[in-house]
């Protein structure tokens, strides 16, 4: 418990959705603020913004060392977050090996807090549709698609470098965040993005969490002064199924809903044939198995733990919607 330490704080994955928000929150609290980039990032979301910039990358180990020199608080928010990929090992490279790297620069630096960004990815799902939370039991073997078990995996290592060697680490799990500069977009930007534009006529029955992104960087600095070395807490927001989210986006761009609900088991054909067509053109299929595989429960989450011990207090989801799509219009990525 306390405050933030005096000094510079570094952002991992600054450029990116949620890490530029996470530089912004701490720029606004009057923090010097680091961020860690890779020379060939898209930094349109740092434009702008007094910060340092350390070029590197979590593959990098010798740049890790460089960018956590002289900091006293790490936010590390960087991954390689992607649904489906043709070639997996670059994800386990990053999220897990640079992980690592990271948190092992930051013992030997002398870092006085770590704050991990995990995600809700980890946490087990409960098959009767209520929420999990922090005690949701979930194993390695649970995990769907190569970037649940990266980020499964990088959770694993960071709780074991704070029990063998002391990392001051807190962990949190964002669910699914939106709003603006969401400039890649992440696969629900994407998703908000052709629903406002007319392109999703139909649905499948399934469930997501949805959050801020402001709110998310908000509870990362929570986290940094509030939270208990070791503990992990859910950063969400408010369950909503997917028909109400899409009912939701309709509202908010003066279209028609989507009413037609589909089964997954007939749109595994379709998934097939959109990998196959990605493994050709490297570009990532709109609709993958993984994504179908994850559809089947709904990824409802509990945050009281961290509104309890953090004071974390997120906004209503209609609000990460309305910026969502005010961002997405502004940058020419719908009508």
């Amino acid at each position: 418990m306390g405050e933030l330490p005096a000094g510079t704080a570094l952002v991992t994955g600054a450029s990116g959705f949620v890490g530029s928000a996470v530089a912004r929150a701490l720029i606004a609290q009057g923090r010097t603020v680091r961020v860690l980039v890779r020379p060939e990032s898209d930094r349109r979301n740092l434009d702008g913004l007094a910060v340092e910039t350390a070029i590197g990358s979590l593959d990098d180990p010798r740049s890790l060392t460089s960018a956590v020199e002289g900091c006293r608080t790490v936010f590390h928010v960087a991954a390689d977050y992607r649904l489906w990929v043709r070639d997996a090992a670059p994800m386990y490279r990053a999220n897990v090996d640079g992980s690592r790297a990271l948190m092992e620069a930051s013992l030997a630096a002398g870092v006085e807090r770590v704050v991990y960004c995990s995600s809700v990815a980890t946490l087990g799902l409960k098959g009767d549709g209520t929420p999990s939370d922090e005690t949701t039991p979930s194993t390695v073997a649970d995990m769907v698609g190569h970037y649940k078990r990266s980020k499964f995996l990088a959770e694993e290592e960071v709780k074991r470098l704070v029990r063998e060697r002391g990392l001051p680490a807190v962990i949190v799990s964002p669910s699914t965040p939106i709003g603006p500069r969401d400039v890649k977009p992440t696969p629900t930007g994407r998703l908000i993005v052709e629903a406002a534009s007319g392109k999703m006529p139909a649905f499948v029955d399934t469930g997501l969490n949805l959050v801020h992104v402001d709110d998310v960087a908000e509870g990362h600095l929570l986290a940094a002064t509030q939270g208990r070395i070791g503990e992990r807490y859910i950063l969400g927001g408010e369950d909503l199924s997917l028909g109400e989210i899409l009912r939701r986006i309709a509202l908010l761009t003066g279209r028609k809903p989507p009413t037609v609900s589909l089964p997954i088991a007939p749109l595994i054909p379709l998934a097939l044939g959109a990998e196959l067509i990605g493994r050709i053109t490297g570009r990532e299929p709109f609709i993958t198995l993984d994504g179908l595989r994850m559809a089947r429960k709904k990824m409802f989450f509990s945050s009281a733990k961290a509104k309890r011990e953090l004071g974390y207090a997120p906004r209503p989801a209609q609000e990460g919607l309305a910026d969502a799509i005010a961002w997405f219009r502004a940058a020419g990525m719908c009508p």
